[in-house]
């Protein structure tokens, strides 16, 4: 079996507000908690439920139960939604002119890395 290389996320960052375009969350938003750089998958905060059964264990404080949390989402069915027009957006690259490279909204062209 052929190894694959990495996934890599170019277009999310943590804390980003996010709109999910496919699955059965499709239309929810919400903001970015954690990203899985390898496996090319981010944590969306309300988003994507699963149950999950836990077994007790007194000795850290764990509550045996069904659980609910967020599973990872694909970040390919995530897209960025802009601070300034509040729309979802694919995200570009600009150089400022200090030399910081910045994510910038590719309708209104404003920046995402504030």
């Amino acid at each position: 079996m052929a190894m694959t290389a990495p996934r890599r996320i170019h277009h999310l960052k943590k804390n980003d507000n996010v709109v999910v375009l496919a699955g059965k969350s499709r239309g929810r938003t919400g903001r970015v908690l954690r990203i899985l750089q390898g496996e090319g998958r981010a944590i969306v905060e309300g988003v994507n439920f699963i149950k999950r059964h836990t077994k007790a264990n007194p000795q850290r404080n764990i509550k045996g139960g069904i659980l609910e949390r967020e599973a990872p989402v694909d970040a390919s069915n995530l897209m960025v939604v802009c601070g300034d027009c509040g729309k979802p957006t694919r995200v570009g690259r600009r150089l400022l002119d200090d030399g910081k490279k910045v994510r910038v909204c590719g309708r209104c062209k404003g920046i995402l890395d504030k």
